[in-house]
């Protein structure tokens, strides 16, 4: 995971429920059928960070980044990102149980922005699943990921999603290919025939997935 750059603050007014990952005000929310509903609603990092850092330490995280962190400092990573108008963190919910968290950011305003030529338009976006969300469920991450889209999409703004996965992260890699995302040839560092780039925390792979690839 990237780790956010450039604060501003910014006044919050999200519902603290009494339970970590219980669902507040959603920012979007849908009924998929045979699949469940679907509420994405704003991280508040006093409440989830307990359940998050649950998360972002467990062996299929490994490439989030977070592993080494304990409580205070999950909390301490979301309340600066709290802070800012231009990265921002969601739980997402299936049928009232938090299954996911969603990360989007401006690539203009992140260290991955260095790495190639940001459009207007461009929405980054990372998705970490819960340990058990959808087990032995055909299918769920598809759709899970799809659900995603459609939400990030749903905003005229947003022209083109952006993702950088760690290269070694090859099921995310796999799954970003299935969904339509094109590997990046903008690559402003030098990269030896695949669309690689060099963070602080990883070697990623950066990929695209355009509006109108999606709506046709």
């Amino acid at each position: 995971m990237s780790r956010p750059t450039g604060a501003t603050a910014v006044p919050t007014a999200t519902s603290t429920p009494d339970a970590p990952g219980t669902p507040c005000e959603p920012v979007h929310e849908r009924t998929v059928q045979g699949f469940g509903t679907l509420r994405i609603t704003p991280v508040d990092p006093g409440r989830d960070a307990a359940l998050i850092h649950g998360w972002v330490t467990g062996e299929r995280a490994a490439f989030w980044g977070m592993g080494a962190m304990d409580v205070r400092e999950v909390r301490e990573v979301y309340a600066h990102m709290d802070t800012l108008t231009t990265h921002h963190a969601f739980l997402v919910h299936r049928d009232g149980e938090p299954v996911a968290l969603l990360q989007t950011y401006d690539p203009a305003e992140d260290r991955v922005g260095l790495c190639y030529e940001v459009r207007p338009g461009d929405v980054g976006a990372h998705l970490l699943l819960a340990p058990a969300a959808g087990a032995g469920e055909p299918g769920f991450t598809g759709r899970l990921a799809a659900a995603m889209l459609e939400y990030l999409l749903a905003d005229p703004r947003c022209r083109r999603i952006v993702v950088e996965p760690d290269v070694r992260n090859e099921k995310a890699i796999a799954r970003m290919l299935r969904t339509g995302f094109e590997q990046g040839p903008e690559i402003l560092l030098p990269a030896v025939g695949l669309p690689e780039v060099s963070l602080p925390e990883k070697r990623a792979r950066l990929a695209f997935l355009r509006r109108e690839a999606v709506a046709g």
